[in-house]
């Protein structure tokens, strides 16, 4: 049996459509005659919602019982007894209530999947797990319910299901998607323009992604290279030049002017040795790319239009952006340029723009590592002068000009001499003076058509001709190679001085070490390897790029460092003179991994201090705030147990308050020992709903011996609802609560007041006490810490401890502040619901 088929109706906020959509899909499937069933869909009292299931199987629910209620959720072994072709489950990302089958929705979905049921199923865009902070920011309710994208992105449909801001605030008013007594709080929250508008754009882009995808292997399964404009994709060629940045704005620019513009920078890094930019300016274009939203790309290739071309084409583009180049205008009888190489190239599906620059026409500088090589382009060009312009220059002589006379004819092929010196080098200007000399010598040296000269000043003539020659391919060739070493060592102290000023400020990680050792060679996979000893199997430390070798010996470059440590590379052997910057790559590599392990052990240590502090302070109040309690039980239940003296029943109810008083305590202390081992251990597992402060501050208050006569409580009806687990919060206010009434003075009521603020909702508890100074006012919330004397005695100091981290799990946060005129008020600051109560995520009938 096959795996069965996902199709899921996406939305970009509740009651956009995705449920009715579905269900008129199941309609038109059943119509067909498809068995297609209804595994879980709530309507929620909406009438066209209702209607539309009707007509549909339904398979029963399983109820679940959770904290005293009863809950429905998909029955799977139902629905998989039953077998249907298809089956219909709303709300993909929900999360099902604990002791059902799978904890969330989504796993169900999978379950049915792999035994061969076709599923549909909605969701909304902010359910997505990778946009939870964006939604958080855009309308300030963080998702608790998401779904893995790659679970959505598996799916074999993806429909959008779309709706204009006005229309879905126009559906919400008439009542079609909430009830009418919570539209005013939604169409003024969760419901504003901005939000949907901006929801809408998550969803069409997201969607717009998934098509470029689809687009993208179609592409590649049927072989297509001709560009298909779809979606403006703009590529800007970078050279690390001071143009560089120019040119990335401006193909932002561009990008800007089209819905889903997409920016690609590239740099082509030639295969041969290093790279012939600047690392540093690299790495702040490749930034400034990033930071406008764009990508950055290497690709190694030696000759930059033809690699700018390819990937441009690769990736689909419909625009490169590239600078007038640099070079003088006499600098152009070597070639048109990448530029205009590139523009000639495109063709008709890709535009190339120029861009003008400050930089444009003033010569490149000093080249980097590889820019003062001669290049084989150079040293064709010289073999080609060398070898065939002698025989041009021969044959127009002898049959155009013949009467020239020697010394012109000398002249004219040292010309071609120097030409093939300054191109090709030594051995090109050297062939080029042999050739030449003996063409003088057959055709224009008498006497003519024999390689014998009669007159010696003739022969005066051709030696000075040839060392002529020589010397002058001599000192080119000098030229360019100091001009090589001058640059490569230049390239070096570059690299070298990013690397170490980045190393030393703490910057660059191995990882990012890694992949720059892998950009800076242009290679494949680069590895950094280690083991314990001789004899040993190799480890790898750290490693960028796709499989990495395992052993030193497997590797192309293999660069050892110490006895025990080798970084190993995979893509090319490296000449020997990149070894040396190589060595420094990998002596750093080496520094930054024993950095990152002695920060992992200072950490360790670090945490092996904090528990012996609070084994420390756990023995001290085991010690003493455990046993005063047990003391004094033992000493009531001791006298009541006694024979010899005739206790009244005042006196033993008076001892019996004294045990229920002690076992109190012990009980409040052991509750908050347990719960600040929850905190330290991270098994706090908040369950967040939207509740009521009017259903949690009071039954706070209850565990104070008089809560009427220390406590004055101000909770205001009209307050939001906030999204808290109910018990955690509970806890946390009660802790506040019961340390403030500790340290006010006899007579003073303590303040719990709540109140509302944008997306937030404050309560601050406010004794007249003491007060606490500044300093002191973050180490009341460590563990095992008491301000001052404690004068009442009770408690390990771990009230505050727990009640902040109680307040941080819910996702608010709790600061002490001065009071105004003396005291302290804690202020517990709690998200805000997204709405009033709890609205499920159904759409209404269009």
């Amino acid at each position: 049996m096959g795996r069965g088929k996902l199709r899921i109706y996406l939305g970009a906020a509740p009651g956009v459509g995705k449920t009715y959509a579905m269900l008129s899909e199941a309609h038109r499937r059943v119509e067909r005659g498809t068995d297609c069933v209804v595994g879980f869909v709530e309507h929620h009292g909406r009438p066209r919602t209702e209607v539309m299931l009707h007509g549909l199987e339904e398979v029963g629910r399983r109820e679940l019982v959770y904290r005293g209620a009863v809950f429905t959720e998909m029955d799977v072994d139902a629905v998989l007894a039953r077998g249907p072709a298809v089956v219909l489950v709303d709300e993909l990302a929900h999360s099902n209530v604990p002791g059902s089958r799978n904890g969330k929705r989504w796993q169900d979905v999978a379950e049915l999947l792999a035994a061969g049921i076709d599923v549909v199923s909605t969701v909304n865009i902010q359910h997505l797990e990778s946009l939870g902070d964006v939604v958080e920011s855009i309308t300030g309710v963080r998702q608790r319910e998401t779904v893995p994208d790659e679970v959505v992105r598996r799916a074999d449909q993806i429909e959008l299901v779309d709706m204009s801001p006005q229309a879905l605030r126009r559906r919400m008013a008439h009542g079609n998607i909430y009830k009418s007594d919570k539209v005013d709080a939604a169409l003024s929250n969760y419901f504003r323009p901005g939000n949907l508008t901006a929801l809408r754009e998550l969803a069409l882009l997201w969607v717009a992604d998934r098509v470029d995808e689809y687009l993208q292997a179609y592409r590649s399964a049927h072989r297509v290279s001709k560009i298909w404009g779809s979606r403006e994709r703009i590529v800007v060629g970078i050279t690390g030049g001071p143009e560089g940045r120019t040119l990335i704005r401006r193909a932002a620019r561009l990008a800007e002017k089209g819905a889903g513009g997409e920016v690609l920078a590239v740099y082509i890094s030639r295969s041969d040795g290093l790279t012939a930019a600047s690392p540093k300016e690299l790495a702040d274009q490749r930034a400034l790319v990033e930071d406008m939203g764009g990508t950055y790309h290497q690709v190694v290739g030696d000759d930059v239009s033809t690699a700018i071309l390819a990937f441009a084409r690769g990736v689909n583009a419909t625009q490169i952006v590239l600078g007038v180049s640099r070079r003088r205008p006499w600098q152009y009888m070597f070639g048109p340029g990448v530029s205009a190489t590139v523009a000639r190239d495109s063709g008709p599906d890709l535009d190339v723009h120029l861009v003008t620059h400050a930089a444009m026409g003033k010569g490149r500088g000093l080249p980097g590592a590889r820019g003062a090589r001669l290049g084989r382009r150079r040293v064709v060009q010289g073999w080609l002068v060398g070898v065939l312009g002698p025989a041009l220059l021969t044959l127009l002589l002898h049959s155009a000009a013949p009467e020239v006379g020697l010394a012109n004819d000398m002249l004219l092929y040292l010309s071609l001499t120097v030409g093939a010196a300054l191109l090709g080098g030594l051995w090109p200007a050297l062939t080029s003076a042999v050739l030449g000399s003996l063409l003088l010598n057959w055709f224009f040296t008498p006497p003519l058509s024999a390689l014998t000269i009669a007159d010696p000043e003739n022969i005066v003539a051709i030696v000075i001709f040839i060392g002529v020659a020589v010397a002058v391919a001599s000192v080119v060739d000098l030229a360019a190679r100091r001009t090589h070493q001058a640059a490569r060592l230049r390239a070096e102290s570059e690299i070298l001085s990013f690397l170490a000023g980045s190393v030393l400020r703490g910057e660059t990680t191995l990882d990012a070490l890694l992949q720059r050792v892998r950009e800076t060679f242009a290679m494949e996979s680069v590895a950094l390897l280690e083991r314990a000893g001789d004899g040993e199997p190799w480890t790898c430390a750290g490693s960028v790029g796709p499989a990495p070798v395992e052993r030193p010996e497997d590797a192309d470059v293999d660069m050892p460092v110490g006895d025990h440590m080798a970084l190993a590379l995979s893509g090319r052997v490296l000449p020997a003179e990149d070894r040396r910057v190589l060595a420094a790559f990998a002596a750093q590599s080496v520094v930054l991994l024993d950095r990152q392990r002695l920060e992992q052990e200072a950490g360790r240590a670090r945490t092996l201090d904090e528990g012996n502090r609070i084994r420390t302070a756990l023995l001290a109040a085991v010690s003493h705030d455990l046993r005063t309690p047990l003391a004094g039980i033992k000493a009531s239940v001791s006298s009541l147990r006694s024979d010899d003296v005739e206790w009244s029943a005042a006196d033993q109810a008076e001892l019996l308050a004294a045990i229920e008083e002690g076992a109190d305590r012990l009980d409040h202390l052991v509750g908050n020992l347990l719960d600040m081992s929850r905190l330290q251990t991270g098994t706090v597992q908040p369950l967040i709903r939207d509740i009521d402060l009017e259903e949690v501050v009071p039954m706070a208050l209850g565990g104070l011996p008089d809560p009427e006569r220390s406590v004055l409580l101000d909770i205001p009806e009209r307050l939001p609802m906030v999204s808290v687990d109910k018990g955690l919060l509970e806890r946390a206010v009660a802790n506040v609560v019961e340390n403030a009434v500790k340290y006010s003075p006899d007579g003073e009521l303590v303040l719990v007041s709540a109140s509302a603020m944008a997306d937030r909702v404050e309560i601050r508890v406010v004794d007249r006490g003491p007060g606490v100074p500044d300093p002191v006012k973050d180490r009341i919330f460590e563990p095992f810490q008491r301000y001052g004397d404690a004068p009442r005695g009770a408690g390990v100091g771990l009230g505050l401890a727990v009640a902040r981290g109680f307040t941080e799990a819910v996702g608010g946060t709790l600061a002490a502040e001065d009071t105004p005129g003396g005291g302290l008020t804690m202020v517990l600051s709690l998200k805000a619901a997204a709405r009033p109560g709890p609205a499920p995520e159904h759409p209404a009938a269009p």
